[in-house]
């Protein structure tokens, strides 16, 4: 049950009727075989009487005896040989080579390398040689030494935004959408060269996660839910309190660590269980991953531990702070369902009670919005997938029917015709009401759009209503664009909120290790306060990063010390 693919994808399933095939031709096969290998006899039974052979004469060649009518024809074959296909490349040889240049890449494709690459600049731990980024090097390689239930220490993930700190919870949400783009589109990442690289970033992030709890375990009772840390106005030397390239820190990184955790134990399951599928093709591999994505799930699901994971946390609350756990329930569940084809999953993200406590079918605007702290509209439309690809039927009907329902209309939401949210005047939507850094939710929405809009194409259905009125897939296609391009520059401000793509980008990028030069100076907690505070450009440019972005006029300021719009 367990080793079928479930998730209705393009993966080799094994047919146990080719093996029949297969035998059938191979019995053809020995039969011709048999068939070349009859004797002389035979043969002229089969085929007829024989002519009378005339003698052949033979030449000696010293080495061998030759017919004389092998040897011509061997001469003649040679001589036709060297004319056909000798001539030809001394000719191809001769004439001067002019590579025809590949066609420029669409401004999408371009914009992904791009953003691919701020993963390469976020990384924590010994880098690769081919990371890419000059002006990083190995940082945090004492992380979690003190951990003694952590072989080698927490050494390894992403850093978040500007910061020197490692949050678990945004990081594991990352990794989960990275996988879910490769799932879907992988050969897209293989058409423009990135599929390894695309790769290689999801396995930095979830050899990180498996580091974070016992993951070798079937029960557990604990999560390392963060490394480093700052507490609101804080002056002493921390993540905050400084301003230091991450490979020069020096001040004291805690580990946070939780004992309760089915917010967080939810979505790093997703993102292991998620990166199970990209991996299939290294069995061990996957199979560690999603060894490791039910032992989370386990320790989530636990009654006796539903905490949030941040609750209480100075270090945690203020930055991540999660405001509920029955949506990664639902995402978790959906991803290891997908994964593993345990049934147990499935049942439980249709039994009718999930989807009441996660208020999945109350068409409550802000639960619409796909974020790293609500999965609800991600995990409804990946069960939207199962229903219409692998349409299960009973018992699962009512719920992945619900779902579907709840997708039609979160999308419907969106469209700014029926006044959900609001649009700043230059298109860009505002679905946290004004508030800074709104381009995370835009561009979540809009992946979220274009996928459904796929889903639709893929399942021959043209359309989905918004009560009366019937909207066709590429308006989803539409408002996606819509907002990729905003962010890309088709703005009021004609500024791409992409550092490093296009001529008009954010220089002041709210960012330690962009912002402080790399010139083998070490500067101290409050020496590189400087840096934080000078009004010249940034020294290293940190490609891919995308900014917190304008505020709901469209404006937009490139200040280094004003985060909201350009921290990363």
């Amino acid at each position: 049950m367990h080793s079928m693919n479930h998730w209705g994808g393009s993966f080799e399933i094994h047919d146990p009727t080719t093996d029949d095939e297969h035998s059938r031709n191979m019995d053809l096969d020995r039969a011709a075989l048999s068939r070349q290998q009859l004797d002389e006899t035979q043969q002229s039974w089969l085929l007829g009487p024989q002519e009378a052979k005339k003698k052949d004469k033979y030449v000696d060649l010293g080495c061998m005896v030759v017919k004389r009518k092998v040897l011509k024809w061997a001469f003649y074959a040679a001589l036709i040989a060297f004319v056909v296909i000798g001539v030809p490349i001394i000719i191809a040889k001769s004439i001067p080579k002019h590579k025809k240049a590949p066609p420029p890449p669409d401004r999408y494709t371009e914009a992904l390398h791009k953003a691919l690459m701020f993963f390469n600049a976020q990384k924590s731990g010994r880098l690769p040689k081919n990371n890419g980024v000059p002006w990083r090097g190995d940082s945090g390689l004492k992380d979690g030494s003190e951990e003694t239930d952590v072989k080698g220490g927490l050494v390894g993930g992403y850093y978040d935004a500007g910061d020197n700190i490692k949050f678990h919870f945004p990081m594991a949400f990352s990794m989960t959408l990275l996988s879910w783009s490769v799932i879907e589109y992988s050969n897209k990442y293989k058409d423009i060269g990135e599929y390894d690289h695309v790769r290689e970033l999801i396995k930095w992030g979830t050899d990180y996660l498996l580091k974070t709890f016992n993951s070798s375990a079937t029960t557990i009772t604990q999560i390392h839910s963060q490394v480093g840390g700052a507490r609101n106005d804080s002056a002493s030397p921390d993540d905050h309190y400084c301003w230091m390239r991450p490979e020069d820190m020096d001040y004291t990184r805690p580990v946070q660590t939780a004992n309760s955790a089915p917010d967080l134990g939810g979505e790093v399951a997703a993102a292991l269980a998620a990166a199970s599928i990209v991996f299939r093709d290294d069995g061990a591999y996957s199979q560690k991953l999603l060894k490791g994505a039910a032992t989370i799930y386990k320790f989530a699901r636990d009654p006796g531990h539903r905490t949030p994971y941040s609750r209480g946390n100075p270090y945690i609350q203020p930055f991540y702070n999660s405001t509920g756990y029955w949506d990664e329930y639902m995402w978790s569940a959906a991803w290891l369902f997908y994964a593993s084809g345990n049934k147990s999953y499935i049942q439980f993200a249709t039994d009718p009670r999930l989807p009441k406590n996660a208020m999945a079918f109350l068409q409550i605007p802000d639960l619409g919005v796909f974020s790293w702290d609500n999965k609800l509209p991600g995990a409804q439309l990946l069960l939207t997938r199962l229903r219409l690809f692998l349409n299960p039927g009973y018992p699962y009907e009512e719920s992945l029917s619900g779902y579907h329902n709840a997708t039609g209309i979160n999308m419907c939401m969106k469209l700014q015709r029926f006044n959900v949210f609001n649009f700043t005047p230059g298109g860009l939507i505002e679905l946290n009401h004004g508030r800074p850094q709104p381009l995370q939710y835009a561009v979540n929405a809009a992946f979220l759009a274009s996928l459904y809009a796929d889903y639709l194409d893929a399942a021959n259905i043209p359309g989905y209503y918004c009560g009366p009125y019937y909207f066709s897939a590429d308006s989803l296609r539409s408002f996606a664009t819509s907002q990729v391009n905003y962010i890309l520059g088709d703005n009021p401000r004609k500024m791409s909120y992409v550092v490093g793509y296009g001529g008009n980008y954010p220089k002041h990028v709210h960012h330690r290790g962009a912002s402080i030069p790399h010139n083998g100076v070490k500067y101290s907690c409050t020496g590189g306060w400087k840096w934080r505070d000078a009004k010249t450009a940034n020294p290293n440019t940190i490609t891919g990063a995308m900014v917190g972005g304008p505020d709901r006029f469209d404006r937009f300021s490139d200040s280094r010390p004003n985060y909201n719009y350009t921290e990363p």
